[in-house]
């Protein structure tokens, strides 16, 4: 037994004192130590094994395919930090044969891997066997057919990305079932489009780009078996053969141009139909596998492409309701006015999931005495209340702000108390500032805080700093109070920064890390055109894990847009 990292004598003989195999994986799941038992098992030595990522070399389906990580019971055990254990997993030898075993997982302390993982696997089948072809799809038990439409179901529902869902179906289907898939859908004009022709070479999917992108029309007419099940008619088989003749469409062309191109001798063509329309079309073909599909095989495929019919559906209308969400939400949002000496940009990110409209918001306008208004909100909630209650919120604040001269303190008071009885908002938070031109000819900004983060100032020499001064309570909680003001000069060529809490807000980190990270990367884009600045300031301080929308309001003082 040898490993790696695990130096310590007593990692050693604790390992060998197992009675059955075992392996040390570190927390990227990559194997650090095994012990003699494994090495015998797996029928590979240690210097084969160490080092190497345990879920790629190691673990099978029952068929000898890799398993897609994210299907991978044991490798998620292996990364999940807790005790689990398992049986009716595959284990590829150093011989290509597969190893049935039952496994225990636990979380393992010791050497100097704190976060290292034991996993201890025996073989339950007395011996191995090579990894076979599966049977054919009308030879399949009824608990194989039970086992395999439950994980279509599972995978094709796990997403509401289309391209995912597809990609989903087509690693499911090939090479269990077929040796090439392809993938027809029907757009929402009726055009067609090969989405996918995809290959099993060596134990990956392969896509022929070559043979996919737009499709001729479907012909009512046609008897041919795309067309029909481009229609919604029927299911069929085809071959080569089937293509000889004369071609009725453009279809037919391109079908028999497949055929030459991947070999098939042998396909099944089945309709994807969701509750209320044909989506398109799966084809499953046979170029390696010998046998021929037969129409015992027809009622499993329909059984899989309706699944994927629905699961399609529902991604459709998931980006139709994301469509329409964002642009709502982009029509509140106002145009920015132009300001001689002024450079004036803003963006807006909406949240990952189309459901949720979100209150963030900006503004950005001229005042009768000629000063310039910003402010940068964020409404309580994530629907479209929320996003109501933010324009009603905006539309207050500009009518108060143009009728009336007054400090941004007094106009926020006014907007609290009004607020409750006109806008349709609980709670709320927000920054107002005046940018306007003092006696000497100096740039100055006078604001109030609502509860909202404070914006942040960055000079043109990478100085940046936060103007915390001028806070109170967010909008709502108590409407009589009397708000703050605060005042602070910007010199030439400084970039103010308004944003929402977005931007700097991640589970898994405190706010004043997201508040540093916001400042480093502001600083470090100080000489940047504006526009640039502010699309590399939210693609680099945005968090990764960030599931909410997010709003940025960048103006610059005494160099235009630049």
């Amino acid at each position: 037994m040898s490993g790696s990292g695990c130096p310590q004598e007593a990692v050693a003989m604790v390992l060998e004192a197992l009675g059955t195999g075992a392996y040390l994986a570190d927390e990227e799941g990559s194997i650090v130590a095994v012990n003699t038992r494994g090495e015998q098992l797996l029928g590979r030595s240690a210097s084969g094994l160490v080092g190497q990522d345990a879920h790629d070399l190691l673990h099978r389906s029952r068929c000898g395919e890799r398993l897609p990580r994210a299907r991978c019971r044991l490798r998620e055990s292996i990364l999940g930090g807790r005790t689990e254990q398992g049986g009716g997993e595959w284990l590829e030898r150093g011989d290509g044969t597969l190893l049935p075993v039952a496994w225990l997982v636990t979380p393992c302390g010791i050497g100097v891997r704190p976060s290292a993982t034991l996993v201890l696997f025996h073989s339950t089948g007395g011996s191995t066997w090579p990894a076979q072809r599966p049977p054919a799809v009308g030879r399949l038990s009824e608990l194989e057919r039970l086992a395999l439409l439950a994980e279509t179901t599972t995978l094709l529902t796990s997403t509401l990305d289309i391209h995912e869902a597809l990609r989903h179906l087509i690693n499911l289907v090939v090479p269990r079932l077929a040796d090439w898939a392809v993938i027809d859908l029907i757009g929402e004009r009726d055009e067609v489009r090969r989405f996918a022709v995809a290959h099993a070479e060596g134990g990956t999917v392969v896509f022929r780009e070559d043979l996919q992108g737009p499709m001729p029309p479907v012909p009512q007419e046609s008897l041919m078996p795309l067309s029909r099940a481009l229609r919604g008619v029927a299911s069929s088989l085809a071959g080569p053969e089937t293509y000889q003749g004369p071609p009725d469409s453009g279809v037919a062309v391109e079908q028999r141009r497949l055929f030459e191109a991947t070999g098939m001798h042998s396909a099944v063509l089945v309709p994807i139909r969701s509750l209320h329309d044909v989506l398109g079309a799966l084809t499953l073909g046979r170029a390696d596998q010998p046998e021929r599909f037969t129409a015992a095989d027809i009622a499993l495929l329909e059984d899989i492409a309706r699944r994927a019919g629905l699961a399609l559906e529902n991604a459709r209308l998931y980006q139709r309701q994301r469509k329409v969400a964002e642009t709502m939400q982009r029509h509140l949002l106002p145009k920015l006015p132009r300001a001689p000496g002024r450079g004036m940009t803003a963006r807006y990110l909406p949240a990952p999931d189309a459901s949720e409209v979100g209150g963030d918001w900006y503004d950005a306008f001229t005042l009768t005495d000629g000063a310039t208004a910003l402010a940068i909100g964020d409404v309580v909630g994530h629907d479209l209340d929320a996003a109501a209650g933010m324009a009603q919120l905006r539309n207050m604040l500009r009518a108060y702000a143009l009728s009336q001269q007054k400090p941004p303190s007094k106009i926020v008071e006014w907007l609290d108390q009004a607020t409750p009885d006109i806008a349709e908002v609980s709670m709320a938070t927000l920054v107002f500032a005046r940018m306007t031109e003092n006696d000497a000819g100096q740039c100055e900004l006078s604001w109030t805080n609502a509860g909202h983060p404070p914006p942040l100032l960055v000079t043109y020499e990478g100085v940046a700093r936060y103007l915390t001064d001028g806070h109170g309570l967010l909008l709502g909680v108590a409407p009589d109070q009397v708000r703050p003001d605060a005042t602070v000069e910007l010199p030439p060529r400084a970039t103010l920064v308004f944003y929402t809490d977005g931007l700097i807000e991640s589970p898994g980190h405190s706010l004043d890390e997201g508040l540093d990270r916001l400042r480093r990367h502001a600083a470090s884009l100080a000489h940047r055109p504006l526009e640039s600045f502010a699309d590399q300031l939210l693609a680099r301080a945005r968090p990764p894990d960030n599931d909410d929308d997010v709003a940025l309001l960048a103006v610059r003082h005494g160099v235009g847009s630049t």
